[in-house]
């Protein structure tokens, strides 16, 4: 069997993450710059194998100085650990949609994590080219991860939340 290979379009795509502010609001932030690549054995894409980077300096919360306090020691560590990568260990068909396994790398610590992912389907665009889109959702724990910073405002909560929800919107282009 044939295997094909699919690359990420960043132009159609986005990498977004949610926490808790102050146990009362949340915020959104993104990451610009990401790659990856997902390769599947035959026509669908049952056992596919996805390979995925982000570049930690293109976070971007709408907020300079926290942007810069991410990327600093306290939480990212972007000049020693520059990258965050997931390699695939499974990708499994789950009704109409897929549950994707992996390890996950963050600031040089590898974790098992469980991903859900929607099939948003295939299309062929203007140019010819064969599309697919998925959105992958799901939840981790920074502390997990060595993002163990915590403030605590004078009237005691916490600044910002332990459980980090993921919403990536990603859009793969077939490869002749």
């Amino acid at each position: 069997m044939a295997t094909t290979k699919w690359v990420l379009d960043p132009m159609h795509s986005e990498v977004q993450f949610k926490v808790k502010h102050l146990v009362i609001s949340t915020v959104t932030g993104s990451f610009k710059t990401f790659e990856g690549s997902l390769e599947t054995e035959g026509d669908d894409f049952d056992d596919a194998t996805i390979d995925f980077s982000l570049d930690v300096d293109s976070i971007d919360t709408n907020q300079g100085q926290r942007d810069e306090h991410l990327k600093g020691p306290d939480f990212f560590d972007a000049a020693s650990h520059p990258k965050i990568t997931f390699k695939s260990t499974s990708f499994t068909k789950d009704g109409d949609d897929y549950k994707l396994n992996g390890d996950l790398t963050i600031k040089g610590v590898t974790k098992p994590v469980t991903l859900d992912v929607e099939h948003g389907g295939t299309a062929t665009d203007f140019y010819g080219n064969n599309k697919a889109g998925f959105e992958v959702t799901g939840k981790i724990n920074r502390k997990e991860f060595g993002l163990t910073w915590d403030g605590v405002t004078e009237a005691g909560s916490i600044v910002v939340g332990e459980d980090i929800k993921l919403i990536i919107n990603v859009q793969f282009a077939k490869q002749a």
